[in-house]
């Protein structure tokens, strides 16, 4: 781990460290962007700028001990985001309902069976629902991701907040061609960064493990409005 200024260069994951008591490939250096058993992550930006991916790197390396789950809300979730992290066909639980009254019962029954859980949170969801489920969480051990449909999360609920302030896309030309490359510019935030915001920049080619990459100001930058 590197740092200059309050940004912080990390990896998003790593396989040659291991901790007893936790699984293979989990992150194990103090400072790195991961999530500890039970600890919770919030997430919040606009669709394409590759949270999707940043989210399951979090909860993917409990993926060699079990199950994880994704409760896609919207029904964009593409099971290859997932696939192309390591996460095994059969390691990979997707669930679909964008239904309010039962999305946190759906949540607290994957927190119980599964070995983590991204949750894509729909509008209308109380505080109080999520604040249970946060509980739920660390009384269970399961890492949870929650990324609401709109918005962010409330002040408290998150170790880890994780908000998208800039995208660039490589390959692509006024919605045409093929994704290349796409770098993110993400605020981190919460217990986990103690305190301080700190700037990430992560670089997603689609394939094997995100990278954060060791500078800002990418070129062609598209600031999100």
């Amino acid at each position: 781990m590197r740092t200059k200024g309050s940004t912080v260069v990390v990896n998003l994951q790593r396989e040659d460290e291991v901790t007893v008591g936790l699984p293979p490939r989990f992150l194990v250096e103090p400072e790195a962007l991961s999530l500890g058993p039970g600890q919770v992550a919030g997430l919040s930006g606009l669709p394409g700028t590759g949270l999707t991916r940043v989210g399951l790197s979090l909860i993917v390396p409990y993926a060699v001990s079990g199950p994880i789950a994704y409760l896609d809300v919207r029904g964009w979730m593409n099971p290859t985001a997932a696939w192309e992290l390591g996460v095994e066909a059969d390691r990979l639980v997707v669930v679909r309902s964008g239904d309010v009254v039962t999305w946190g019962r759906v949540v607290a029954t994957l927190l119980s069976g599964v070995r983590g859980v991204y949750a894509e949170i729909p509008n209308g969801v109380r505080e109080a629902m999520l604040r249970t489920l946060v509980a739920k969480a660390r009384s269970h051990r399961t890492p949870l991701v929650l990324r609401p449909v709109t918005g962010a999360l409330p002040a408290g609920i998150a170790h880890l907040r994780l908000e998208a302030k800039e995208v660039s896309w490589e390959g692509t030309d006024a919605g045409h061609g093929q994704l290349l490359r796409r770098r993110t510019v993400l605020e981190a935030s919460g217990k986990w960064a103690k305190g301080i915001h700190r700037t990430i920049e992560v670089e997603d080619d689609g394939t094997n493990d995100l990278r954060v990459v060791p500078h800002l100001g990418i070129a062609a930058t598209r600031r999100l409005a």
